[in-house]
């Protein structure tokens, strides 16, 4: 994994790539059930997503996305159209399997596009993040996750 010009030890970005890692992850556990044809556990796998994407999201948005946004608008703007798609269908799983028979095709769609996002965030967006020229911008992303959280288990030594 890139080390972010040394940078990478920061907590803040270590959790967003744990959090990219749990979801690319878990898309593999929705083509498995997938394939058993197994829609229920495909469901589950679908609001295990959706509950990692949730704080994650927002972290990136309020946090990481604003300082490169001001120089790159348009590409960021682009990062939060992607955050739309790829939430959408996990959350269509939100409460019961979906009644919609190709809901499962389109949850399978979701995981293209979900790499090439994870790829444009970390080797874009968190590269340029803490290189922001005040300490303030990146303790915004620090207390945004303070206040959101997150859906990974705890890190054990």
């Amino acid at each position: 994994m890139r080390e972010y010009c040394g940078r990478r030890s920061l907590e803040s970005v270590a959790q967003l790539t744990r959090e990219h890692d749990t979801v690319v992850g878990l898309s593999g556990a929705v083509r498995s059930a997938h394939r058993d044809g197994d829609v229920a556990r495909t469901a589950r796998a679908a609001r295990e997503i959706a509950a990692v994407l949730a704080p994650h999201t927002r972290v990136g948005e309020h946090g990481s996305f604003p300082a490169p946004a001001e120089e790159f608008p348009d590409p960021i703007a682009v990062l939060e159209a992607e955050h739309r798609t790829v939430e959408a269908v996990p959350e269509e799983a939100a409460t019961t399997v979906p009644a919609d028979p190709g809901w499962p095709e389109r949850l399978l769609d979701a995981p293209a596009l979900l790499r090439e996002h994870v790829l444009e965030e970390q080797d874009g967006v968190f590269p340029a993040a803490p290189a922001s020229p005040t300490a303030d911008r990146w303790e915004a992303v620090e207390a945004v996750r303070a206040r959101v959280g997150t859906r990974l288990p705890e890190r054990t030594a």
